[in-house]
């Protein structure tokens, strides 16, 4: 399998040089009259426009403050308050083994390069304590804590620190374990880890460095995938490949299947192509950048479509909806919440630039049945305060569940973590 998956990065980093990725508006035009395609994904049929069907727009989001007294909007029965802010850019939160929330305040410019630690100390939903764990990153993403080490996944590493249990502020260096690629246009930065039930392997989410690969393929080695690594960085595998940019991802709690969050590659139109959610195969191939939901080939790769490729790409689970930006992934394994939550996943979206109106800027719940996926609900909302404007008030990234079975949601540009409770 390991030889096989080498191979297979090898046949990517090499294969095509073209970096002309458009299409010539004749061709456009002929694309658009093929009409959709019904795919069938895990949760049902999913029709997909064909490509330029509709114009490719440009739509940047206005980030406005949050109006005195005014929270995202939580499904029927939960409430939502907030548990930290004055935060910089809060991408991503981990809750240590001891219960210590981790955020990770780093963004694509203007980075803050840290991490701040929270403390609930008396369990009311409210922060008690906060400390500057550690600053002077470099995009730093995900954060693990495995057997007396901190890990923190930088844009251009992972990196291990030693770490004891509880402390408040993370000294040193640390030993950079595994290099990773910060090349490209650098939309992808995030570096997400997590490791598996018995704590002998680490996962590491790396997006790729272009759209659909018109800086050429060479910048794309190791890109777009998972990797797996030993915790001393060895043994690295690409356990998965051709995910545009994987970042979320957690186990599924019945089948122990990894899921991931991936958003999907932009300019086919208004809605191509939609972001998934997805169960992860070891070996597993998904299509970037030379085809899209299984066999649909990208007709930007028409001079060299890598047929061999696009004819074992796996379908996705979950379509989450086109340009939204799906980042924040995790199963809802705790008690708090009603019995038709647990096993589920929340996801949580970022928001679209590439679309009319905007789609994502929300938290979706993706209900589970003996783990399987069933179609995904609206769960927090409110975000954006006019449809037709393009202010918003907040990027909703990571969804994480507390220590109390509360759900904490990252509020990017807003500077928030919002508490979604039961009530």
């Amino acid at each position: 399998m390991k030889t096989s998956l080498y191979i297979l990065a090898g046949v990517l980093a090499l294969a095509g040089c073209k970096n002309d990725k458009s299409v010539p508006e004749s061709e456009q035009e002929e694309l658009a009259d093929n009409g959709p395609v019904t795919v069938e994904t895990t949760v049902g049929p999913l029709e997909l426009p064909a490509p330029f069907a509709s114009e490719s727009v440009t739509k940047e989001s206005k980030i406005v403050a949050w109006p005195s007294g005014t929270t995202p909007t939580a499904a029927e029965g939960f409430k939502v308050e907030r548990f930290a802010d004055s935060l910089k850019h809060p991408r991503w939160t981990y809750v240590a083994p001891n219960n210590d929330i981790f955020v990770a305040e780093s963004n694509t410019k203007d980075s803050a390069n840290r991490i701040t630690l929270l403390r609930d100390t008396n369990s009311d939903g409210k922060v008690d304590e906060r400390y500057i764990f550690k600053e002077d990153l470099n995009q730093n993403f995900g954060m693990l804590v495995l057997d007396g080490s901190f890990y923190i996944a930088n844009t251009d590493g992972l990196y291990r620190f030693p770490y004891t249990e509880g402390q408040t502020k993370l000294e040193g260096e640390g030993e950079k374990i595994v290099e990773l690629s910060a090349s490209g246009y650098n939309n992808h930065w995030t570096r997400n880890i997590i490791t598996n039930e018995a704590g002998d392997k680490i996962y590491i989410s790396v997006g790729s460095a272009s759209n659909v690969g018109e800086q050429g393929m060479e910048k794309e080695e190791r890109r777009a995938n998972i990797l797996e690594v030993n915790p001393d960085g060895t043994g690295e595998i690409i356990y998965a490949a051709g995910l545009r940019n994987p970042v979320g991802m957690d186990w599924n709690p019945v089948t122990g299947e990894l899921w991931t969050a991936v958003n999907e590659r932009d300019e086919l139109g208004n809605n191509l192509v939609p972001d998934y959610a997805t169960s992860v195969k070891k070996g597993g191939w998904y299509g970037w950048p030379y085809s899209y939901y299984g066999q649909i080939n990208d007709p930007r790769w028409e001079d060299d479509p890598h047929q061999d490729l696009v004819d074992k790409a796996i379908m996705p689970d979950v379509a989450l909806g086109p340009h939204t930006a799906s980042l924040g992934f995790t199963f809802y394994t705790a008690e708090q919440f009603p019995q038709m939550y647990r096993n589920g996943a929340f996801v949580g979206q970022h928001g679209s630039w590439n679309r009319e109106p905007f789609s994502g800027y929300k938290v979706v719940f993706i209900p589970f049945e003996n783990g399987i996926p069933k179609e995904p609900t609206d769960f927090l909302t409110g975000f954006v305060p006019d449809e037709n404007g393009n202010e918003v008030y907040g990027r909703p990234v990571a969804t994480t569940v507390a220590p109390d079975g509360s759900l904490l949601v990252n509020d990017d540009d807003g500077g928030v973590i919002w508490r979604v409770s039961a009530e």
